[in-house]
């Protein structure tokens, strides 16, 4: 072995969801069985329309094409022009083998390194993280550009709505960290893969995208936005995303993975395009959430919960105003599973966040034992 063999792992956190193993043990321990509210894994169909697609394009004897064919590039962007308003040339999008893929290995495929900083948010899905220390890089957690300094920053990530919170960033926010980071040359990175997925009827409380014309203006330079077909779609199991934005980002991403050989499956890019063409099977699901979460909501609050943001995505972020763990433990010996926010970053110590990936079933379930002393 060399002296570099295990260097990267040991520069890695452990991987979180393993502390949850005695919860689990515990929770699955209910007489009426586990509800697990805590991966946020998608428990509904996939849609019929998809799976059709899939079948039909299971005959795939030739290597796809790295970039995506032309109709599902086309088939992204006209998703993005329809329901986000924005507009992208059809080049200038890419499929990944789901957006966690791409999250993980963004900074290391853009070269960054230990003279490279990225930020990401104070509460964040943990693979940002990751994917700054697999570059090598050094990691800020910042909400505000305020409170970075004059430091150098090669990469931002912003996430709206975000995981594990729920939060939506107003257009105002969003405008002031593209200006910011284009007059210091940084790279905007937006996951925004729960953008469908928003509670609110106030069209003002929607999310945006970084995309937009209001955020960014006439231009796509210095940003990148990342989306995804798991929770929207039901396809998690499919892995399929796509990023898009700066055209000069999007070819040296589409060079390396060329090499590396990140290729989305032929039939999972037809798959794409029928998820992406259709828009009937995500009103479907989003009703879906909506019933769930407004079930579970009033059972926490009853419970005595606060819970705070939670205004889009598939998360309830809630607190008892104690430590997490100890939160995550009163739960489990009702048999529920959720996930402790301190995964997500020092600042979720007191919350945990609550997914409404589950039966409705199993949510009824919930919401009864949360009704029980």
């Amino acid at each position: 072995m060399s002296e570099g063999t295990g260097a990267l792992s040991a520069r890695l956190p452990d991987f979180p969801w393993n502390a949850l193993t005695p919860y689990v043990e515990t929770a699955n321990a209910h007489p009426d069985g586990v509800v697990d509210l805590s991966v946020g894994t998608p428990v509904d169909p996939t849609p019929d329309v998809v799976r059709r697609a899939l079948e039909t394009a299971s005959d795939a004897p030739g290597y796809p094409l790295t970039g995506g064919t032309p109709r599902l590039r086309e088939s992204m962007a006209a998703w993005l022009d329809r329901r986000l308003g924005v507009t992208v040339d059809s080049a200038d999008v890419m499929p990944v083998i789901g957006s966690k893929e791409l999250v993980a290995w963004l900074p290391t495929m853009l070269g960054l390194g230990s003279s490279d900083t990225v930020v990401i948010p104070e509460l964040a899905y943990p693979t940002y993280a990751v994917g700054a220390q697999i570059a090598g890089a050094r990691l800020v957690r910042a909400d505000s550009t305020t409170a970075l300094g004059p430091e150098p920053v090669t990469m931002v990530w912003i996430n709206s709505p975000a995981n594990p919170t729920g939060r939506v960033l107003p257009v105002e926010h969003l405008r002031k960290v593209v200006a910011w980071a284009r007059e210091r040359g940084a790279l905007v990175v937006s996951d925004e893969c729960y953008i469908e997925l928003s509670w609110s009827s106030d069209p003002a409380e929607r999310p945006v995208s970084a995309l937009h014309p209001t955020v960014c203006g006439d231009s796509t330079e210095g940003i990148m936005v990342v989306h995804s077909l798991s929770k929207r779609s039901n396809m998690a199991g499919y892995r399929l995303g796509f990023v898009a934005g700066d055209s000069s980002v999007v070819a040296s991403l589409l060079e390396v993975r060329k090499h590396a050989g990140m290729i989305v499956p032929g039939p999972i890019q037809a798959a794409g395009i029928a998820a992406y063409d259709d828009d009937d099977h995500v009103e479907i699901q989003r009703d879906r959430y909506r019933r769930r979460r407004e079930l579970l909501h009033t059972a926490l609050i009853d419970a005595g919960f606060r819970v705070d943001h939670s205004e889009a995505a598939i998360y309830l972020w809630a607190t008892r105003d104690e430590p997490c763990w100890d939160t995550v433990g009163w739960l489990a010996r009702r048999g529920i599973l959720v996930a402790p926010g301190e995964f997500y970053g020092p600042k979720g110590n007191a919350h945990v966040r609550v997914a409404l990936t589950a039966t409705d079933e199993r949510v009824s379930s919930a919401v009864k034992r949360l009704g029980e002393p």
